[in-house]
């Protein structure tokens, strides 16, 4: 693997750790965030916090199961991020609404990270 390809693992874990823990330490940050049809949002970010840690420990372990684990994650997650764009565009900030709808389409090569994060 390039030296590149070598820090992919540690940034997705790093990522997954972090945001694993603030949705434990304090979910409120992410219920907003949780599509509106869906019920018992702080059990949801909850949930998807411990499957955040859960995927960061098989990540910094390099387990293949942890990246194929993550992508899945993201990809499962990524309605949340679709809902704080457009409720984003509520709000009065110019820069909270673009940052919002850039985060969009940086879930793809998070996911493409996290597929190459496991042991070859």
């Amino acid at each position: 693997m390039k030296a590149t390809g070598s820090r992919l693992p540690w940034i997705v874990a790093a990522a997954f750790t972090v945001s694993g823990v603030i949705h434990l330490v304090h979910p409120a940050t992410f219920t907003p965030i949780v599509p509106r049809f869906l019920p018992w949002r702080t059990g949801l970010v909850e949930t998807s916090g411990v499957a955040e840690l859960t995927c960061a420990a098989g990540l910094w372990r390099r387990d293949r199961w942890a990246g194929v684990a993550a992508a899945v994650l993201l990809v499962a997650i990524w309605p949340a991020n679709l809902q704080q764009a457009i409720t984003a565009q509520q709000g009065h900030d110019a820069t909270t609404k673009v940052l919002a709808w850039i985060r969009l389409p940086l879930q793809v090569p998070l996911i493409w990270f996290a597929l190459q994060s496991g042991k070859p």
